[in-house]
Order: structure tokens, then C-alpha cells, then sequence
């Protein structure tokens, strides 16, 4: 099962999204998680996550953007603009950050410039920026009018069973995944970070029913390994940005570490709990999706995103985290910085690296940060 994990973690132009397409099944990109995926599969629809992955260039991007954007949006611009994307039958654009809202504005741009780079059906899903209160009402309306439009576009019902079913099978797929995690956070470790963020990114593009079967294979696998990948090596866990870079999680794990833990978007943190079975599945999903307050972009929540990293940190028995954000991330590079300090405070080892999303980032700087890094670490055993 590694090596679908592996396809899935480096494309998301996958077989098994063509064969979803040639049984008539619809295939739609999101680009945030505030974007719940219950509703499209209940509509026959596959969803998948938008990633920027083997961008080398920024030429389009940049013609769309300012030069002070975080990356990640461009790398998404510049992969709809030079055809990945041509398999997609719909695209839903999430204001997560002031970034991430103009993609909106400047993927249906380009779309004028350039012929066939726009979905035939692409649409804005707004979040509000807090959880609760009239937001949480709003959130729901939203979620509501989305799910309208689905229905309007693709000539579909979505019925209460389908999204209580969705719903279930989802659940699954969070718990399988705590096992996994619960497996990482084990003394010794049986499975690398770079493999098990593989599986995490993975779920985002393989349909649902294709992945539950291989990640229930891949954690029966790591169950009954005998050797062990942690010996002697120094714990990690990874905060920040947007992150979808397995070769940042190699590159850590080359120089004698073991991820045991994550808390970026395509990780652990959008797992954090299951949505409710026994209510309106449109209003579980609302408070679900909306109720954690994983990411910096809800306003006034950082001491309780906080504590969960030190829960998270802790319960993986990390011997220290690395905070990256993607530069130009106000909203990233503003947190870790309170992190830094929180964490220095709990006596846990922090490393704070800035850089550009995935493959335009520079490795050679990182690779000499984190030999650094560990190198400090071993130097507080003695």
C-alpha cells in the first residue's frame, strides 16, 4: 500500500480519480478543509485537495499576483494554468487567508486569458473567522447554499441518508487514522513520518472507499512490523504552514531524526475528532468543520490551538518541534512566533525555518538548519 500512498502523496492525477471519471462520478478540487468533503460524496462527487506539487515556475503566478504572496496560491495558479488541472469538473476556491481569496479572483481571470484553464463550475465558499455564535449560523447557510449549488450543477439530490452515510464513512477514516497516530506515538516507532505523511496526504485525493481499504492495510502492516525505525534517533514533530512536502519529512528523517508527529494542513490536523451521527448531519458537519479552531485564520483562538500542539507534542514524546511557514505567511509566521516562546517556556527545543512552498524551496539552507537543530538536541543529553 506504500507505493499508492506514494503515487497519491506526488500527483493528484491518479488512476483511481480516471476510473472514478470513466464511472461517471464527477470530480471536483478543494483547496481548503474548511470545505467539508461529506457533502460532495454524498452527491456521487469526488472530491480533491488543489496542490501546487512540481511547480518550477512561477510565470503565471506572478503575472496574477503582488510579489509579496505566500507561494502555495501561486503554485496552484500556475498548475491551473498550464493544464494540470484539466480533469477537474468543478473547482470550490476558500477564502482561508487574504492569499487564498484572490485566488478566486485571479484563477477566473486568467481564465479569460487563457483559454480552458477555468472549470466548466467554480465557485467561492466563504468562513466566517470565528466558530460560534451567529458565525456558526452563517457557516451552516453556507454549507447549505453549497450544497444547492452541487445539486444545481451536477443534476443530483443530496439526500439526509447519503450525508448520514458520507458522514459514517468518514468517521472511519478519522479513526483509522488515530491509530496511525496512536502508532506513531509509540517507543520505539514502526513507521517513518515520510511515510505515514504520505498516507495523511493521500487521503485528500484518493476517493474514500479506495483509501479506508489502504490505510486499514498500511496500519495492520506497522502493527505487525519488527523493526523498529526510531532507534537512537531523536523525536520531531512539525507545525506551521500549509504543508503537503514529503521531502521536507525526508530531508528531516535523512539526518538521523523520526517525525512522530504533525500538526499542518493535509496532516493530523484535520482529524482532530469525529462529527456527530445522532443530529442534522448539515448542522454536525457546521459545528465539526467550524468548532476546532485549528487554524490561525480563526481570530482570538490561539491560546486554545496552543494547547493542543503541547497536548499533540507531548503525547508523541517529541524531543522537539519544527515550526515552518511558507514566506509571506502573516498568518503562520505570526503564531509561530508566540509558539516559540510557549514552547521555550515548557522547556521543548524549538527550530523556526521560513521558506518557499515545496519544490521551490531552497534545501541546501534547511539541510544545514536542521543538522544544526539535532545537533543541539544531542548536546543537551550530555
Amino acid at each position: 500500500m506504500s507505493a499508492l500512498f506514494q503515487e497519491a502523496a506526488q500527483s493528484i492525477d491518479l488512476a483511481a480519480i480516471r476510473t472514478a471519471k470513466q464511472n461517471g462520478m464527477p470530480v471536483v478540487g478543494l483547496t481548503c478543509s474548511f470545505a467539508p468533503v461529506e457533502i460532495f460524496y454524498a452527491a456521487g462527487i469526488v472530491p480533491v485537495r488543489l496542490r501546487g506539487i512540481h511547480t518550477e515556475s512561477l510565470a503565471i503566478g506572478d503575472a496574477y499576483y503582488g510579489p509579496f504572496v505566500c507561494t502555495f496560491p501561486k503554485a496552484l495558479l500556475q498548475q491551473a494554468g498550464s493544464g494540470f488541472y484539466d480533469f477537474l469538473d468543478g473547482a470550490v476556491i476558500t477564502s482561508g487567508c487574504d492569499g487564498m481569496r484572490r485566488l478566486d479572483e485571479c484563477w477566473r481571470k486568467m481564465g479569460s486569458d487563457i483559454e480552458g484553464t477555468l472549470p466548466r463550475w467554480f465557485t467561492l465558499f466563504d468562513v466566517p473567522h470565528k466558530p460560534d455564535g451567529v458565525a456558526l449560523s452563517w457557516y451552516e447557510s453556507r454549507i447549505r447554499k453549497l450544497m444547492a449549488a452541487i445539486e444545481e450543477r451536477f443534476h443530483v439530490t443530496i439526500t439526509i441518508e447519503a450525508l448520514e452515510k458520507a458522514i459514517r464513512d468518514q468517521n472511519m477514516i478519522r479513526e483509522k487514522i488515530w491509530e496511525l497516530g496512536v502508532l506513531r506515538s509509540q517507543d520505539p516507532v514502526f513507521i517513518t513520518g515520510t511515510e505515514a505523511f504520505e498516507a495523511l496526504i493521500a487521503r485528500t485525493v484518493l476517493p474514500s472507499d479506495v483509501y479506508l481499504d489502504a490505510l486499514t492495510s498500511l496500519v495492520d502492516e506497522v502493527k505487525n512490523r519488527t523493526e523498529p525505525v526510531s532507534l537512537g534517533k531523536k523525536r520531531l514533530f512539525v507545525t506551521g504552514s500549509i504543508c503537503d512536502d514529503v521531502d521536507l519529512f525526508r530531508q528531516i528523517e535523512e539526518k538521523g531524526a523520526v517525525v512522530v508527529g504533525e500538526s499542518v494542513c493535509y496532516g493530523m490536523r484535520n482529524s482532530c475528532d469525529t462529527v456527530r451521527e445522532d443530529q442534522d448531519p448539515v448542522t454536525a458537519l457546521a459545528e465539526h468543520y467550524l468548532s476546532g479552531s485549528i487554524c490561525p485564520r480563526m481570530f482570538g483562538y490561539y491560546p486554545m490551538r496552543r494547547d493542543a500542539i503541547l497536548d499533540m507534542v507531548k503525547t508523541a514524546k517529541a524531543d522537539g518541534v519544527i515550526m515552518q511557514n511558507i514566506r509571506f505567511c502573516d498568518l503562520h509566521g505570526s503564531e509561530n512566533g508566540l509558539l516559540e516562546k510557549d514552547l521555550e517556556k515548557e522547556g521543548i527545543p524549538a527550530l523556526r525555518i521560513e521558506k518557499e512552498y515545496g519544490t521551490l524551496t531552497e534545501k541546501g539552507r534547511l539541510r544545514m538548519r536542521f543538522d544544526a537543530f539535532l545537533e543541539q538536541l544531542k548536546s543537551g543529553d550530555t
